[in-house]
């Protein structure tokens, strides 16, 4: 989980900073103001749009971690269930065995 959760951040600081770094290119390469505003403004509209699609990324990741998760408690809760029961099973017959073993000792001292 921990890996797949570094790998969209370290993707998403990847894609954060080369639209930065377009941002300052644009400040500082020689154009009219007005074209350089209008290349900021779509750099930001596709910042803005690759930030909800890694925002969706994640928020589904996210389900399907906690699907997995809720998967594999019900799978360890139904092997943990089935564990008691082969050891009430196993404790029943063990239980039985005992008493025959008395029983006939229990015939041999008379009280």
């Amino acid at each position: 989980m921990s890996d797949e959760g570094r790998g969209l951040e370290f993707l998403a600081g990847v894609v954060l900073g080369s639209l930065v770094g377009a941002a300052v290119a644009l400040l500082l390469a020689p154009q009219p103001g007005e074209e350089t505003r209008e290349q900021l403004r779509e750099k930001s509209i596709e910042l803005k749009d690759r930030m909800v699609e890694l925002s969706e990324e994640a928020r589904k990741k996210a389900a399907e971690l906690q699907a997995e998760g809720r998967t594999a408690v019900q799978s360890q809760t139904a092997r943990v269930k089935e564990a008691i029961e082969e050891g009430k099973k196993a404790a029943a017959k063990k239980k039985k065995e005992l008493l025959q073993e008395l029983e006939p000792e229990a015939g041999k001292n008379p009280a």
